[in-house]
């Protein structure tokens, strides 16, 4: 009996397909399970047909229905594997099965595909222009070190012709993936060594022999990161039936690096740009210590309850046992610090937001009559009292204010921490606290508890970059220093809390092992790239506070359509112009649930609400936190899209009075140093916003557009 195998392609067409034509391809791959190969050739119901013209003899396609069909690689070498490569319109179905070769890594042996017709029509005339550059891209690395990391003849003699990193971008869709990797990796500036060492080995099988073999189904088991084999009668209906959610967790090589390192002697941290998989990294991890530990308890904690709800789903899917995933606490920092201090304490303090927050210190501002705006006194607690542990007048007094802008001298400290203590006395009498201010408690309290009982033997913190020192102290708090003991994964260009912390200085110190994600395995090329000019010329603090994060090396394997970016004259044309953007998705089958509307404001999102329904689209709110099988197109702020991705992101209401939000900006004549870092606050909002779009972003605004837009073209009222 044949066997089935699934490629990556496979998967991003299928997602797509209405539930008919999903539906029949179903039924064609079950056939592939009953029937013996000469059946399957003989079946007309499935019309196993060759591909004329085909540059891969092995190209074969299937019916689905009328209008589709599905595209197999057919084994011609004696084995038994067929893999399913895409399912594509009956009109464009031989068209893109007829200019694509697969052929197997001479260095990783995995299963790679090219566009060999594109391949060979473009060359030439790259050859041309290479002629008369002065510089190549590759010229400092010999044939022999480009075939020994996998270039074959063919992409060898397009690689000679490629004169800078734009153009080998522009060969990105056609060449083979690995190959593809290798001289993205070369041309970031890594040593052929480093590559082979962080890419080649990773991926080449422990038993290759010398020379790569030319079976296909040798081939397909050595392509675990694209490839999904069927093993087992039951698997086909579990693979199909599997929502797509699943695939998100499914790891990549250098994803798998660290998430199954055996054993870390300490506090491991895992850094990368967004859609590089820091979050499957981290899931994983919590997978690996759950069966490396039997007995172990794991906290999986990240910043927002949204987050928490999507990892408990995510984690679910991963584990598959109701057993392990018993042992794991998936919630957010803040709701751990207040279950610890009613648990240990027997009473917890009511947690009051930022705004109740503001409204004191503003009471507290006029009763002392104090020379400093409501918003410094709040930014003076948070970011040098709380964040220092602070609880005298002295030790406010010996205190850094590194990071403030306005110098304080003892005098003007004093009057600061006499607002502090009537600050703290006015809460303390309402029974009311801040978020972290009762992190700062469960910190204390876990110090002298049980961590048997209350503790975790492992913490896997994921969103890591928007984490307060309230926060870490906590976590240090809740599991003892020791092996595997903290597992840390994060972004800085994603901080838009503006937290700022030096983990060394709070116990945790991550010095050699630390480890960097470069790969987006979520969006397109093209959204990533318009996503980070949004931050272009801005100094982003590393995720330990020890130094300077780079975006140097992110990059995106997918390619796609460009972002649209839009101006309208007035709100109305704005929210008309969205309706029609979301209406042609839709219509072009992509489901509700899998496209976001988000904005700065509640109020615009009610506003789209309101213009969506009268349209006849359904929208859900975010915060609602409403399943996957629930119809809608979700709405959410900007804050709330951390973390989350969509097929299709529509930002709306980007304007200069938006993004930045001049409430949010301390003025420069206040504190330059606080007025800088709340503009870049600002800055990665939107970044965060635009980089959760996995195939089409759509940007727009009504009037004066954002400053951090002004590098799209035409960003003026239409």
């Amino acid at each position: 009996m044949p066997q089935l195998a699934f490629a990556n392609t496979f998967w991003q067409s299928y997602d797509v397909l209405e539930k008919p034509v999903k539906a029949g391809v179903r039924k064609a791959m079950e056939k592939f399970q009953q029937f013996s190969i000469a059946d399957l050739h003989a079946d007309k119901g499935l019309h196993l047909e060759s591909v004329h013209n085909a540059r891969d003899s092995r190209m074969r396609t299937i019916r689905i229905n009328d209008f589709w069909r599905g595209v197999v690689l057919a084994p011609d070498d004696g084995s038994d594997t067929f893999l399913l490569l895409s399912v594509v319109r009956h009109d464009d179905a031989y068209t893109w099965a007829a200019k694509r070769l697969y052929t197997v890594n001479t260095a990783t042996r995995a299963l790679e595909v090219r566009n060999v017709v594109a391949i060979e029509q473009l060359t030439p005339a790259f050859e041309k222009a290479a002629a008369k550059a002065p510089t190549l891209l590759f010229a400092g690395h010999s044939d022999t070190v480009l075939r020994d990391l996998g270039i074959d003849d063919q992409v060898l003699r397009a690689v000679r012709t490629i004169i800078d990193q734009s153009q080998l971008e522009a060969f990105g869709t056609l060449l083979p993936e690995d190959q593809f990797e290798v001289l993205q990796y070369l041309a970031e500036g890594f040593s052929p060594d480093e590559v082979y060492r962080d890419l080649v080995a990773e991926r080449r099988p422990s038993d290759a022999t010398p020379e790569p073999s030319e079976s296909l189904a040798m081939a397909i088991a050595n392509t675990t990161s694209r490839i999904t084999l069927v093993t087992r009668p039951d698997e086909l209906a579990e693979i199909l039936d599997k929502p797509f959610e699943a695939w998100r967790v499914f790891l990549h090589p250098s994803q798998r690096r660290v998430a199954y390192r055996v054993s870390y002697h300490g506090p491991a941290q895992v850094t990368g740009g967004p859609g590089t998989g820091k979050t499957v990294a981290a899931l994983h991890r919590v997978k690996h210590l759950l069966s490396r530990t039997p007995d172990a308890r794991v906290l999986l904690t990240t910043y927002t309850n949204a987050l928490a709800a999507t990892l408990r789903e995510h984690l679910a899917l991963l584990l598959g046992d109701e057993k392990q995933l018993a042992r794991v606490e998936v919630t957010t920092v803040n709701a751990f610090a207040n279950r610890t201090v009613r648990t240990l304490a027997g009473r917890v303090p009511t947690p009051i937001g930022d705004a109740d927050e503001r409204q004191v210190w503003r009471r507290v501002c006029r009763k002392l009559t104090l020379p400093w705006s409501e918003q410094f006194l709040a930014q003076e607690f948070r970011h040098v009292i709380l964040a220092q542990d602070v609880h005298s007048r002295d030790g406010y007094r010996a205190a850094s204010r590194r990071g403030r802008g306005s110098a304080l001298g003892t005098r003007q400290r004093d009057r600061v921490w006499d607002a502090v203590e009537m600050f703290q006395a006015e809460l303390s009498a309402a029974t009311s606290a801040t978020h972290l201010q009762i992190c700062a408690r469960a910190a204390q309290l876990l110090a002298d508890a049980d961590l048997t009982v209350h503790g975790f033997g492992h913490i896997v913190v994921d969103e890591a970059q928007d984490l307060h020192p309230a926060q870490w102290r906590v976590l240090r708090s809740a599991v003892s220093p020791g092996p595997d003991d903290l597992f840390i994964t994060g972004d800085p260009h994603q901080r838009i809390y503006d937290s700022r912390v030096s983990l060394s200085a709070l116990g945790i110190s991550v010095a050699g092992r630390s480890s960097r994600l470069r790969i987006n395995y979520r969006s397109t090329e093209e959204i990533l790239s318009w996503s980070t000019r949004v931050l272009v010329g801005s100094r982003v603090d590393d995720l330990g506070g020890e130094g300077e994060d780079s975006l140097i090396g992110y990059r995106s394997l997918l390619h796609g359509k460009r972002p649209q970016a839009q101006g309208h004259p007035t709100p109305q044309a704005e929210a008309a112009a969205l309706v029609k953007r979301v209406g042609e998705w839709v219509e072009h089958g992509v489901a509700p649930s899998e496209i976001a509307v988000c904005a700065r404001f509640n109020t615009t999102l009610s506003n789209v609400y309101d213009e969506l329904a009268g349209a006849g689209i359904p929208a859900v709110r975010v915060r609602d936190q409403p399943g996957a099988d629930v119809e809608g197109i979700r709405l959410a702020t900007m804050h709330a899209m951390k973390g989350l991705e969509f097929r299709c992101v529509a930002v709306v209401g980007a304007t200069a009075k938006a993004v930045p939000f001049a409430k949010e900006v301390t003025p420069s004549e206040v504190d330059q140093v606080q007025h800088d870092s709340d503009l870049l606050r600002e800055r990665c909002l939107l970044f965060v916003a635009s980089t959760r779009a996995r195939e089409a972003l759509y940007v727009s605004w009504s009037g004066e557009p954002s400053p951090f837009l002004s590098f799209v073209s035409g960003s003026q009222p239409s």
